[in-house]
């Protein structure tokens, strides 16, 4: 096992939003708004140069498996998130369960599931096909998930949302998928560097949503046991999910080995990068945004050091 530099670097981006929060709400934060714009459409165009066609017609026939996968992504998280809502009592409560349903709303990983799965030796096609099409469902499906507890205030900053998203990631993705066979080449031999590039946005937009968070004193708010009760909660959340997932794709649907590592490692995986994205546009000039980015980054972390330590465990025992 390696050490995930990214999370380190993510903690660093906290610390300098701490210290230096004036960099992020420089000219009302025109200025890094404008690079994170222009970084998350470059992000999802080479995605869309990178994005094989043939890999996701390949993966398209186990239907059974991505319903499995995207059901549990899109309705499981979210239904378990649910049947907390009715104890909320107070505004730091619902501060603290809108955190866990953004994460719970989000779509899956793309390549750290794929190479997960490729690591314990599963259905490589059926991962491929299950990342790629989770992002573009979540496009769709998370807003409307986050529309039924966020006050958009009227209809038009809800159009301005899709909109947004549209515009930064569906529309990029097309004219990948349109210039691919002339820069696909590009984009395989250099897909490690794109790959830094897709972690140094995430990082400013990061820094951006914890410094406006710092600058409205929303942490000053907050206490080290609301930070252990976080990390207690995307723990739990993590293996009840791993679980329900391991027994249905196992005892169910009794599908094969190969198909229940991608229905693990797919379905119980929440993106980042997409929830970077969305954020960005779901709490654009909200306080609390570095607040409910927190759960998101706790459950990237683990999702990594726990899914390593058993894809790789997989890998020893298919020798």
């Amino acid at each position: 096992m390696k050490f995930d530099s990214f999370i380190l670097f993510l903690l660093l981006s906290i610390v300098l939003a701490y210290l230096f929060p004036q960099l992020a709400v420089y000219h009302n934060g025109d200025i890094l708004g404008y690079i994170t714009t222009i970084g998350v459409s470059l992000i999802f165009f080479f995605y869309g140069l990178k994005l094989s066609i043939h890999d996701i017609k390949t993966g398209l026939s186990n239907w059974k498996l991505h319903v499995l996968v995207q059901a549990t992504t899109f309705l499981l998280f979210p239904i378990v998130i649910l049947l907390f809502y009715p104890l909320i009592e107070t505004v730091s409560q619902h501060n603290f369960w809108i955190s866990f349903f953004f994460l719970a709303a989000l779509p899956s990983t793309v390549s750290s599931s794929v190479v997960m799965v490729s690591i314990a030796k599963g259905n490589i096609p059926a991962a491929i096909f299950n990342a790629s099409i989770s992002g573009l469902i979540g496009v769709i499906i998370t807003p409307l998930w986050m529309s039924l507890f966020l006050d958009f205030q009227t209809e038009n900053v809800f159009v301005d949302v899709y909109w947004g998203l549209i515009k930064e990631i569906i529309i990029p993705v097309a004219l990948g998928l349109f210039l691919q066979r002339y820069l696909g080449h590009w984009a395989s031999k250099y897909s490690k560097k794109l790959s830094q590039f897709d972690k140094t946005v995430i990082l400013f937009i990061v820094y951006g949503s914890f410094a406006e968070s710092f600058v409205s004193g929303v942490f000053d708010k907050i206490s080290n046991l609301y930070l252990l009760y976080v990390f207690i909660a995307v723990s739990l959340l993590f293996v009840l999910v791993y679980t329900i997932v391991f027994f249905l794709s196992k005892h169910v649907f009794k599908f094969s080995q190969t198909d229940q590592i991608t229905a693990l490692f797919c379905g119980s995986k929440k993106s980042l990068t997409h929830g970077s994205v969305f954020g960005k546009f779901l709490f654009v000039n909200n306080p609390n945004a570095g607040l409910y980015f927190l759960p998101l980054m706790i459950f990237h972390a683990l999702q990594i050091f726990i899914v390593t330590i058993i894809a790789q465990s997989y890998h020893n025992k298919r020798k």
